[in-house]
């Protein structure tokens, strides 16, 4: 039930591990390849069923919290097995292409209703390009529309690899400056920048994908600057007017602070404010005013209640996931 994902009601696959680190990532859980387990507090009944299973003794209890010894813990699952309120959970699956494809096609009937369809995402999907490859193949011999979410920064062979078999991609312009890229992200943008202009040539040569979105975060005290957007929107107007057809600002969400807390892992933008409806606003006549198609620009997105108002978002058909 995926609507922010692209064009209609979609199924979203998550896969695990990036290539970035992102200081604002909305998926804490997909920065790692690694299967990861937390505990749920709203949804524990105290039942201690999980102590009594765990070999290992990784449990243990203080107060009414519940504390994991993660270099204890063998991840084998016995305690969310166990566990009557599903508060202990394993974050990542095993999946068979077979069962994947037939899992994501029981949605067909949302897909045709509304002009959806399926969704790759993460994580990076690239670094596990084979499983990927082999997954849009299949979804798209089915009848599938297919989207491939992607941050770029990967061989330029992995992504011919696999914009070359979706219908749209969904690619992510964080940051124009390569300084800052690094600072934000953790790598230069110097690859996802070449990356995107050799897939803007697979699109003039009639090759798939039909479509190109791109992305951009809008996230207070980085991203979120003219300086930045006029920046994108400049290098998008030179390089690939012709073949971007729609450009996404998604507002700073703040949401995932719970899902770090759970991780154990501090978030430095866990007191960043969302941005007002006037600063999003203005965001998108920045864009609009930096060289490209002013009808591909859309901003979306929550944005922060203001006195004597109401909260908005920059569209009504997404949620705004900051990425």
């Amino acid at each position: 039930m995926s609507t922010e994902d692209g064009p209609g009601i979609r199924t979203t696959v998550f896969l695990k591990g990036c290539s970035l680190a992102c200081n604002w990532c909305q998926n804490p859980e997909a920065m790692s390849p690694k299967i990861q387990i937390v505990w749920h507090d709203w949804k524990c009944i105290g039942s201690k069923r999980c102590d009594a299973v765990c070999h290992e003794s990784a449990i243990s209890r203080r107060a009414k919290e519940v504390e994991i010894d993660l270099d204890r813990c063998t991840l084998c699952g016995a305690c969310t097995d166990e566990c009557p309120s599903a508060a202990m959970e394993l974050l990542g699956t095993r999946w068979h292409l077979d069962d994947l494809v037939t899992e994501v096609a029981k949605d067909r009937a949302y897909f045709e209703a509304s002009g959806g369809g399926v969704t790759i995402s993460g994580g990076e999907p690239a670094l596990q390009a084979s499983f990927t490859a082999e997954f849009l193949d299949r979804c798209r011999a089915s009848g599938l529309h297919t989207a491939l979410d992607t941050c770029g920064m990967c061989s330029a062979s992995s992504l011919r690899a696999l914009t070359s078999r979706a219908d749209l991609v969904l690619y992510d312009v964080k940051e124009i400056n390569p300084q800052r890229h690094t600072r934000f992200t953790g790598r230069s943008n110097e690859k996802i920048f070449s990356n995107l202009i050799d897939l803007g040539d697979q699109m003039r040569r009639g090759l798939l994908p039909a479509e190109l979105w791109i992305r951009t975060p809008l996230v207070p005290g980085s991203t979120g600057t003219d300086e930045n957007i006029r920046g994108i929107g400049i290098f998008l107007s030179e390089r690939l007017s012709d073949v971007v057809a729609r450009w996404e600002l998604c507002a700073f969400n703040d949401m995932p602070k719970d899902k770090y807390r759970r991780l154990g892992l501090d978030w430095d933008l866990s007191e960043t404010e969302l941005l007002t409806d006037c600063e999003l606003k203005h965001f998108e006549e920045v864009a609009r005013a930096s060289g490209v198609a002013p009808d591909i620009v859309v901003a979306t997105g929550p944005t922060k209640v203001e006195p004597g108002g109401e909260n908005h978002a920059g569209d009504s058909s997404a949620d705004g996931r900051a990425i």
